[in-house]
């Protein structure tokens, strides 16, 4: 596979890499896998979404050592002050930081506005006067919006469904104009519905997977929107730190300036995955296979089916996803049953 070959380069050659975002749940496995390489990493995170605990679990998992090399800043990408004094010095930079959830945004479009677009702007902004080597960002799925075809390819979207997918379609948008205006180079990941440990079960805004596997856990009740025959392309959260490096390290020009789908390319309908949810909390407590989950209406912005073509990450960037939907829940229920556990 091309990730350990360009693993173990980074290994040799160490980089500094700046996260923005740091603390939250794709944001914290990246610093895991790039303090295990060796890497030196700053973070940065306003705390508003994500976690300290998530921080504090890596360093349990990487080792004082590895901690060593890594710097955490507290601020806020709104704030442009902030996002040039973390950007100097950095090779490469993974910006995950966003205000993320398709209600949430409904309900308030400044605030995700001022994060999404405000923010991404200025980290833009920022990059390019400190000469940093790839602006890597985190992209969404939700940009395809309105778009009927199956499986998704990245030049064919249709009109956004939300403020938060347009907040998104917008930073493919000004990414592109600073690569052609100042030749900053950049590459957009459009991720769909990724999961596995970390990640909040908790919140009004929480994913579908850990809230799930929370409710389960916890006697509640599993609530689906609309029929349970909306389909998702789920995506593990190894498969996006692979594309995150991949993205970053990339010495083919043709593969840089450009938006990729992040995902397995394969489509799993929500009363599909309930049960496999349920059978894997099961296994451990054999009464929750007879819980049934309750049906209530369809939620305004959602698409009703989505599935990635990843052809173009595989041709251009050498992807290949490690982990399908059923593999990833093994190790995501792992991760649950143990912190939220009636034993944890």
């Amino acid at each position: 596979m091309k990730l350990d070959v360009i693993q173990q380069t980074l290994t040799q050659q160490p980089r500094v890499w700046l996260i923005t975002g740091v603390a939250g749940f794709i944001g914290s496995n990246l610093l895991q896998r790039l303090l295990s390489l060796g890497q030196a990493v700053t973070g940065l995170d306003n705390f508003s979404t994500g976690h300290r605990h998530n921080l504090e679990a890596v360093r349990q998992i990487v080792g004082e050592e590895a901690w060593s090399r890594f710097t955490l800043i507290e601020g806020d990408i709104r704030d442009l002050a902030t996002c040039q004094q973390v950007v100097s010095g950095v090779h490469y930079v993974l910006h995950q930081a966003a205000l993320g959830s398709v209600p949430r945004s409904i309900e308030d479009p400044i605030r995700t506005h001022e994060s999404n677009i405000n923010g991404f702007l200025n980290m833009l902004v920022a990059c390019r006067d400190a000469g940093v080597a790839r602006f890597v960002y985190a992209a969404s799925s939700s940009t395809y919006g309105d778009h009927p075809g199956l499986p998704k390819v990245e030049d064919r979207i249709g009109k956004p469904l939300s403020p938060y997918a347009v907040t998104k379609y917008v930073n493919e948008l000004y990414a592109e104009v600073f690569a052609r205006t100042y030749g900053l180079q950049s590459v957009g990941l459009r991720y769909f519905n990724v999961f596995g440990p970390r990640q909040d079960p908790d919140g009004a805004y929480a994913a579908v997977i850990p809230k799930w596997f929370g409710s389960l856990l916890r006697n509640q009740p599993v609530y689906i929107n609309g029929d349970g025959e909306t389909s998702r392309d789920f995506c593990f959260i190894d498969n996006v730190v692979q594309m995150n490096i991949l993205a970053a390290t990339a010495d083919d020009n043709d593969a840089v300036n450009q938006v990729y789908n992040v995902a397995v390319g394969d489509r799993t309908s929500l009363n599909q995955l309930f049960a496999s949810i349920r059978d894997q909390v099961a296994a451990v407590y054999p009464d929750k296979q007879a819980q049934e989950p309750v049906y209530r209406d369809f939620r305004a912005g959602d698409v009703r089916h989505s599935q990635a073509d990843i052809g173009k990450a595989r041709a251009l960037l050498g992807y290949e996803p490690t982990h399908v939907l059923q593999a990833g829940l093994v190790v995501a229920a792992d991760y649950y049953l143990r912190v939220m556990g009636p034993n944890a």
